[in-house]
């Protein structure tokens, strides 16, 4: 099985009951990670759990792992997951999109220049507009430079807004 059918297969209330804990009705239970809880404060929902004294939270199989101080994999294996070593295909396609994201990444990156560089003319062209004499030659290369920088602003806003 896999991690999406073992979660599928298993509530929370399941695995907490192994353990022998029972959910009053709110779907609290004393928490086993700390002391000192007079009041029940692990919260146990359908799919994960929360702590709300000493922050613990997770799925199925960190509530496992936490419990009887194992890892994700043997955690995995005592809920019937099956390992499968990993084939050429599957490799690349974790290597496919890493190299993916790392493109996105890089992407975001040069759009932030970008607009950063947008924003530093905007307030060139308003600077020299404002110390120059009105309808001057000056004044109107720096018009018409701040009304295209305003025009390619307003673009890069209409492409986020699209996506």
């Amino acid at each position: 099985m896999t991690v999406e059918e073992i979660k599928a297969a298993y509530s929370m209330r399941d695995i907490v009951g192994r353990y022998g804990f029972q959910p009053n009705r709110a779907g609290f239970i004393c928490c086993p990670f700390h002391g000192g809880d007079r009041e029940p404060s692990l919260k146990v929902y359908d799919r994960d759990f929360h702590c709300h004294a000493c922050g613990a939270h997770g799925d199925i199989f960190d509530f496992i792992r936490m419990m009887d101080n194992i890892s994700f994999k043997e955690a995995f294996m005592s809920l019937g997951g099956e390992y499968r070593k990993p084939t050429f295909s599957s490799r690349m396609a974790v290597y496919q999109a890493q190299k993916q994201r790392a493109m996105r990444l890089k992407a975001a990156e040069k759009e932030r220049e970008r607009r950063s560089l947008n924003n530093m003319l905007i307030s060139v062209y308003r600077a020299y507009m404002e110390r120059s004499e009105p309808l001057s030659e000056v004044w109107c290369d720096c018009y018409n430079a701040l009304q295209y920088q305003l025009y390619v602003q307003a673009e890069l806003s209409g492409l986020e807004a699209r996506w």
